[in-house]
C-alpha cells in the first residue's frame, strides 16, 4: 500500500475520489456516526456510487462498497476495475474496507488487478491523504467459485 496525493492521480481517479466524498454525505449512520462513501468504475467506464446505510438491526446495515457494487450489477455490468472509498481515518494507519466488502469486491474483480483508492478524511471531512492498494494486497486468498463444488 502506498500513500499518494490527489495531484498525482489520473482524472478518472480524482473523479472517483470526489464522488466518494460527495456520496459519503448521503450516508445514513445514526448509530455509529461513521459515514462511508464509495465510487467505482465498471468495465464500461461508467461510475457507480454507494454509501453506508445503518439499521438498528446491525445485520441489515448496507456497506458503501456493497451498495456501489449492487448499483453496478443492476446496470448489467459484472466487473469493476477501480474503486475509491472515502471514510474517516488517520494518516499513518488508513481505515480499509472490511472483510465482507473485500470478499464482495473479489466476486466482481474479474481482472484480479483492481485498484483501491482509500481517501482518509479527518473529523471535519477534510482530505488527509489517499492510500492506493489492490484487492489482491488486501485479500490475497479470496473464497471464489473454484472453492464450491
Amino acid at each position: 500500500m502506498k500513500i499518494t496525493d490527489l495531484n498525482s492521480l489520473s482524472e478518472i481517479d480524482k473523479s472517483l475520489i470526489y464522488k466518494a466524498i460527495e456520496i459519503r454525505q448521503s450516508a445514513y449512520a445514526p448509530y455509529s456516526g461513521y459515514k462511508v462513501g464509495a465510487a467505482l468504475t465498471d468495465a464500461a467506464g461508467k461510475i457507480h456510487t454507494g454509501c453506508n446505510i445503518e439499521s438498528a438491526v446491525l445485520t441489515l446495515t448496507s456497506h458503501a462498497e456493497m451498495v456501489a457494487i449492487d448499483s453496478m450489477v443492476k446496470s448489467v455490468c459484472l466487473s469493476f476495475n477501480r474503486i475509491a472509498i472515502a471514510l474517516r481515518g488517520t494518516g499513518e494507519s488508513p481505515a480499509t474496507p472490511c472483510g465482507l466488502c473485500r470478499q464482495k469486491m473479489s466476486e466482481f474483480d474479474k481482472s484480479g488487478n483492481s485498484i483501491i483508492l482509500i481517501a482518509n478524511l479527518d473529523d471535519n471531512d477534510q482530505l488527509i491523504n489517499i492510500h492506493e492498494t489492490s484487492l489482491k494486497e488486501l485479500l490475497p486468498y479470496p473464497f471464489g467459485g473454484d472453492n464450491i463444488g
